[in-house]
């Protein structure tokens, strides 16, 4: 599995329409081959920035599959007006996995 971290900065005061924005795109994202799950947080000290986790089977299930594709221009085309800047994405592997507590 890899998991897709993007850094996302909105423009201040409009994080409820970056959200919405979010959510219509969500279903687009979901329907991607290799697509596993995401997960979005918004930071508590500057509520204008996000963090976006999106796991996938494979670097290339994103990379090629889906920002290749024709599902990426039209998420990019629900989200890019809510960017305050472009996204900065990296990808990682897991190296260790740590229970949680409840």
């Amino acid at each position: 599995m890899i998991l897709e971290v993007a850094h996302i900065k909105t423009h201040a005061e409009r994080e409820s329409e970056f959200e919405e924005a979010m959510r219509q795109a969500a279903p687009i994202l979901m329907a991607s081959a290799g697509y596993i799950g995401h997960d979005i947080h918004r930071c508590v000290e500057n509520p204008s920035q996000y963090i976006l986790f999106v796991r996938w089977q494979t670097l290339e299930d994103h990379m090629q599959g889906f920002r290749g594709s024709s599902a990426f221009t039209q998420w990019r085309a629900i989200l890019n007006p809510h960017f305050a800047e472009p996204p900065q994405v990296l990808h990682y592997n897991q190296t260790h996995a740590f229970g949680q507590k409840a």
